[in-house]
């Protein structure tokens, strides 16, 4: 599915960077094929505009900005959050025409900045964790992958991939299937059960809990439309190891990797440094898998060939639920190639 092609998609909240990242001034990003700038306006909340000056197409954020407008560094036009030219130096004083550059709807929220580039069908999905004293917040991915959001969400579901691709971190070829499965369908995605037996080499203890050699991981997964999740893991020790990741397409071939984790436990118990480390190798290993595939992902669900296997249901309902609300929204999925 040519993600950039669904104007639909351009209908729903996707973080694309940490509000950090907007102190030293504005930051570019591409979001489903368009270039927009973000900034921090007079009130430090995020601000989206295209990425271009009205006047002669400069990128803007190659200028600057100055009590919460951004200035192009071009000929110093100034814009406001709402894409409005406010100055323009070369007038001495005159009345600023209505000049404007298309503006978008940007918030803050967990920390990241979020922006949606038409008027929202869904608002930012809320984390019930993030006002839980009894968990804590570690920051993860903020990294730019060569794959397609339907790819990635597909992978977190599938869970035939554990034993083969983590063989090296947690993944059991000796129990390659889950010893349960389960999934249901919920008004905006689904939520997967499952209980898988992992390997739990030393480097995963203080991660698990336990020093046992193997554990088990009772998943709770939900696919939120169209490309976010969030993965509950529970082990047997207590511990729940809570992971949202975010798929924000950046075109039709990449996507920029977002991901954060709540846990039920204290720094003490288990660094955040570790955690990450950890993680860090088992993402990589998806990384390198999902970098190796076609990013041109297809949502025909007449494509029975992946029926053979359980793990292969979420992708396919995935597909079906995209394609159905590209349809109710007067649209069909866009490929680049007939190869299927």
């Amino acid at each position: 599915m040519l993600t950039s092609k669904q104007a639909t998609l351009r209908r729903f909240w996707y973080p694309v960077m940490p509000m950090a990242d907007l102190a030293g001034g504005p930051r570019p990003f591409r979001l489903m094929g368009e270039d927009i700038v973000l900034f921090l306006d007079a009130r430090g909340t995020p601000a989206a505009l295209k990425d271009r000056c009205c006047h002669r197409t400069a990128k803007l954020s190659k200028g600057w900005c100055v009590e919460g407008e951004i200035v192009c560094g071009y000929h110093g036009w100034t814009y406001n959050r709402d894409g409005r030219v406010t100055a323009m130096p070369q007038l001495e004083g005159a009345t600023v025409p209505q000049h404007a550059t298309p503006a978008y709807h940007a918030a803050e929220r967990y920390g990241y900045a979020w922006v949606a580039l038409d008027e929202p069908l869904a608002p930012i999905p809320e984390i019930l964790e993030a006002a839980d004293p009894g968990y804590r917040y570690i920051p993860q991915f903020n990294e730019r992958w060569q794959t397609s959001p339907l790819r990635l969400m597909e992978n977190s579901f599938d869970s035939a991939h554990f034993a083969f691709v983590h063989r090296g971190t947690f993944g059991n070829i000796a129990q390659p299937k889950a010893s349960h499965y389960s999934i249901e369908e919920t008004p905006d995605g689904f939520l997967a059960e499952m209980i898988v037996t992992v390997q739990n080499p030393p480097a995963a203890h203080r991660i698990t809990g336990t020093t046992d050699p193997t554990t088990t991981r009772h998943f709770r997964h939900n696919w939120y439309l169209p490309f976010s999740r969030r993965l509950d893991i529970e082990y047997p020790s207590g511990i729940r190891h809570i992971i949202f990741t975010f798929a924000t397409p950046i075109d039709d071939g990449a996507l920029q990797l977002i991901q954060f984790l709540y846990r039920n436990d204290t720094e003490a118990d288990c660094p955040a440094e570790l955690l990450n480390a950890w993680d860090a190798q088992v993402v990589g290993e998806d990384r390198a898998m999902l970098e190796s595939v076609d990013p041109d992902a297809a949502v025909d669900v007449s494509r029975r060939i992946e029926e053979h296997m359980p793990s292969d249901r979420p992708g396919l309902i995935m597909r079906t639920r995209l394609l159905d609300m590209l349809r109710a929204n007067g649209e069909g999925e866009v490929f680049a190639s007939a190869l299927r």
